[in-house]
């Protein structure tokens, strides 16, 4: 899939979002190793810990489909009302959450903006010294 093409799924995605205290919408499109693609967005709380950010919402629902491999994400965000004009970089946790499914040097990140200009990074130059898990038993 093309990164434009991605990039629109995310803006679609963006219009879901709840964000009645910050009032800044992000979207995410993911795209797993066999093409489907999961949409997420930001959904805030009023005690903001159990808020989720829109890459980990795209994420969790795919996980909790089964999909385990991923090969991109496309991310916008900005003000609600109008289209995002600055590129929306994942936190720190999305980061993370990251680490844990996808090949850093492989996995694609994607930030647009509205008129569908991007920048593309991989993980590892976003997260470079990222928390993999290596020596940590796992169970599955």
């Amino acid at each position: 899939m093309e990164n434009k093409e991605l990039v629109e799924k995310a803006l679609e995605a963006r219009s879901a979002a709840y964000t009645p205290y910050s009032g800044f919408r992000v979207g995410a499109a993911l795209l797993c190793a066999d093409g489907t693609v999961y949409g997420g967005c930001n959904i805030e709380n009023a005690a903001f810990g159990p808020s989720c950010c829109a890459e980990r919402t795209a994420f969790f629902k795919a996980v909790s489909e089964g999909k385990r491999e991923f090969s991109a994400i496309a991310i916008v965000g900005g003000p609600a009302g109008k289209e995002p004009e600055d590129f929306c970089p994942p936190c720190g946790v999305c980061r993370q959450v990251m680490m844990e499914f996808c090949d850093p040097e492989r996995f694609r990140i994607v930030l647009g903006k509205g008129d569908l200009s991007f920048r593309e990074y991989t993980l590892k130059e976003l997260l470079p010294l990222g928390f993999a898990g290596d020596g940590v038993e796992r169970k599955e």
